[in-house]
């Protein structure tokens, strides 16, 4: 396996970054999947009943 890396051998290269990117992506992803959802529900409970008289 080519790496760019000389020293790095296939053990190291396949591990993930410390820097955790990863979490910090999937929980951007959720907090906005989260927000949209709530602003849908708002404006949804917010309309007047249609069937109120």
């Amino acid at each position: 396996m080519r790496t760019g890396d000389a020293r790095k051998n296939t053990t190291e290269v396949r591990q993930g970054n410390r820097r955790l990117m990863n979490i910090r992506v999937l929980a951007g992803s959720i907090s906005l999947v989260v927000i949209a959802f709530a602003a849908i529900y708002l404006i949804f409970s917010l309309q007047p009943n249609p069937t109120a008289i």
